[in-house]
């Protein structure tokens, strides 16, 4: 009799745990990207803020250099590709960034150098000689230069949409003149050339590819809190594309204002 009674308080209690629910296990440390980012939020933003100075670099410093001496603008190509690769392999920690952006820089350089030295009469050429080291940089995307590689491939995005807007605008059919105008007109000319684009048709179509080139940049900065190996390259990417914008946009002001300071005569 009391064996029976144990018994059937053996079962009920058995039973009493099957019905229990199991406990999702809990992960002590589970990876959350966005606190991740928001620790690497620094390191982050310096790289961007280099990677916009060193596209405004050839405005101010390229463009003057060519006019006066393409060949050793050409050769200065050593000393940032030579220097980059210093820096990244034996720089400190904040410099190595640095160093990769400059091996990107080096590539965007030498393309710069050849076509406004010595091709900056033939529009058509600008696109393929900006592409000169676009397989290097494509093969750059799976090794520890992607960095490079992003800064110089976003640089040619931009300059394919520039060059692209030129086309569409009627921009790049004054281009020769423009540039081989004797430098007391050349000015006068870039000034009327700029004056075109602020007709109705034009304008919208540099506002609607702004538009289109920032949205890029944007999608780009949010792939920046996904944590991951690609991090800095869509950094790069991103803080190049939105850098472009601004530059092709003080360019035209420049041209409309005062044509001498845009760069380009």
């Amino acid at each position: 009799m009391f064996s029976g009674f144990i018994k059937k308080e053996q079962l009920d209690s058995s039973k009493l745990v099957l019905n229990q629910p199991l406990r999702k296990p809990v992960e002590p440390h589970a990876f959350q990207p966005e606190k991740d980012y928001e620790a690497h939020r620094s390191d982050i933003q310096q790289l961007q803020l280099w990677a916009g100075v060193l596209v405004v670099l050839p405005v101010f410093l390229q463009a003057p250099w060519v006019r006066i001496n393409p060949l050793s603008a050409c050769l200065f190509t050593v000393v940032l590709l030579g220097g980059g690769i210093a820096l990244a392999l034996i720089g400190k920690r904040g410099w190595v960034s640095v160093g990769e952006l400059l091996v990107g820089v080096s590539g965007s350089w030498l393309a710069g150098c050849l076509f406004w030295g010595w091709l900056r009469a033939q529009p058509c050429w600008h696109l393929p000689v900006e592409s000169l080291v676009l397989p290097i940089a494509l093969i750059g995307l799976s090794s520890r230069w992607r960095v490079s590689s992003s800064f110089y491939l976003a640089s040619l995005v931009g300059t394919a949409c520039t060059d692209l807007m030129m086309v569409l605008t009627g921009v790049m059919n004054q281009w020769p003149a423009v540039v081989e105008a004797p430098l007391q007109q050349s000015p006068q000319l870039l000034h009327e050339t700029a004056q075109q684009l602020l007709h109705p048709q034009p304008l919208l179509a540099l506002i609607s590819a702004a538009a289109l080139i920032v949205f890029l940049a944007q999608v780009m900065q949010q792939r920046v809190r996904l944590a991951s190996q690609w991090r800095s390259t869509w950094a790069v990417a991103s803080s190049v594309l939105r850098t472009t914008v601004l530059i092709d946009g003080l360019f035209l002001f420049a041209a409309l204002i005062n044509p001498a300071l845009s760069g380009l005569i």
